[in-house]
């Protein structure tokens, strides 16, 4: 399993490998491409309780897909992105993707949405040989050592970011880690959170298996019980990290200020920042103030190169938007994805993408951290922000070192 050593910081139809001249594989290689088009596909929650996270994740992709379009495409092609709607249900995702992939013929499959997902497509991705790039998720299902050959990520994983957590509750907040707790969703996702916080208690020579570990069932916001263990356990805890979607979150967090606990709130990326802070404010300045959210991109807010470009480009083609977390991280890796395609030449397949992807080393993007891939390395960022919400539902970033 592929663990990262780095410096934490804060502030289509199916494209099979090439085969000789004439055979099957070789002819599937144009399989998305048409004409003057690359033809791209996305499974992911577009109802449902977390269909913002889909919508938003697709605004970006179709953002930086547009931008591009208009500065006249990648070598002579315009890009285009077809979505399918899996509710964030995992068995409509396979049939999604299967639909993606052998009707819609697109050439890969691009910013699909969670882990649990992610576990029904990938598999059938590896197998047709389709690129599955810089999905909404950062299991380590999607972070094999050494990666998968079509699976690259843009965004720096659970492990990180629960990681990140983790050292910042004890190192800043002087919280001892038998005083954290983990409010994570019952699947892979809150799995893949709580991994990251396991391998920190074990650094602090804490037994993992002592952490007091509490969820909800995907696709709800039934925390009831989750609240009552927490209250159960108030006397010795401390700090929450939660792995969530909003909603439940939200829930959460105000049954827990409800009860006049005092507890520090952390929340991994993947809740939906922006969405977390609108349903926050909507119940009051006190649900908001405090909560802290890890990032794995800049606040959208920031005056760096690649969020001025974001903001410029939002402006002109998704004109009634605003920005938001996750719509930035579906701009940026489709910005990366974009990058791949341009070195990839004219002579466009998967294994001149695959090649190509590889090739990107130390690429600034814009964002205040280089972004590589190689042979070994299918994860372009390892940099994990933190940030903290005021009671106007404003992000203010932590510094950490």
């Amino acid at each position: 399993m592929r663990r990262w050593t780095g410096i934490l910081s804060f502030a289509g139809t199916a494209l099979f490998l090439a085969g000789t001249p004439g055979t099957a594989a070789g002819a599937a290689q144009a399989t998305g491409i048409k004409g003057d088009e690359v033809v791209f596909g996305m499974s992911g929650p577009f109802s449902g309780p977390v269909r913002e996270l889909g919508r938003q994740m697709k605004i970006g992709i179709e953002t930086a897909f547009a931008a591009q379009n208009q500065a006249g495409g990648v070598n002579g092609r315009k890009l285009t992105l077809v979505a399918a709607d899996d509710g964030y249900d995992p068995e409509r995702t396979k049939a999604a993707v299967h639909d993606l992939v052998e009707r819609r013929n697109v050439f890969g499959l691009v910013g699909n949405v969670g882990t649990a997902s992610a576990a029904e497509a990938i598999p059938y991705a590896l197998e047709k040989g389709v690129l599955f790039f810089g999905a909404l998720s950062g299991a380590d299902l999607l972070r094999n050592d050494p990666p998968d050959r079509f699976v690259f990520n843009y965004r720096a994983s659970y492990w990180e970011e629960s990681a990140a957590a983790v050292k910042y509750l004890v190192e800043v907040r002087r919280i001892r880690p038998s005083q954290i707790a983990v409010f994570a969703q019952q699947d892979a996702y809150g799995d893949a959170g709580f991994e990251g916080v396991a391998y920190m208690m074990r650094k602090y020579r804490y037994d993992p298996s002592l952490v007091v570990r509490i969820g909800y069932t995907r696709n709800t916001t039934d925390v009831v019980e989750a609240v009552r263990s927490v209250k159960r356990s108030a006397a010795k805890i401390r700090a929450v990290v939660m792995v969530p979607t909003s909603k439940a979150a939200a829930r959460f967090i105000q049954k827990v200020k409800n009860e006049h606990l005092d507890l520090v709130l952390l929340s991994l990326s993947s809740v939906g920042a922006t969405e977390l802070a609108e349903q926050l404010t909507q119940l009051g300045p006190r649900y908001a103030e405090g909560v802290i959210v890890t990032q794995v991109v800049p606040l959208p807010t920031s005056k760096a190169t690649a969020i001025i470009r974001y903001h410029q480009d939002l402006s002109r083609y998704a004109v009634t938007q605003r920005p938001n977390s996750v719509s930035l991280e579906g701009y940026l890796m489709a910005s990366l994805l974009i990058e791949g395609l341009r070195r990839a030449g004219p002579d466009l397949n998967t294994d001149t993408l695959v090649a190509a992807l590889e090739s990107i080393k130390a690429y600034d993007l814009g964002i205040g951290a280089l972004l590589s891939f190689g042979p070994s390395e299918h994860q372009a960022s390892h940099k994990v922000w933190l940030t903290a919400l005021d009671g106007q539902g404003a992000y203010k970033a932590i510094r950490f070192e």
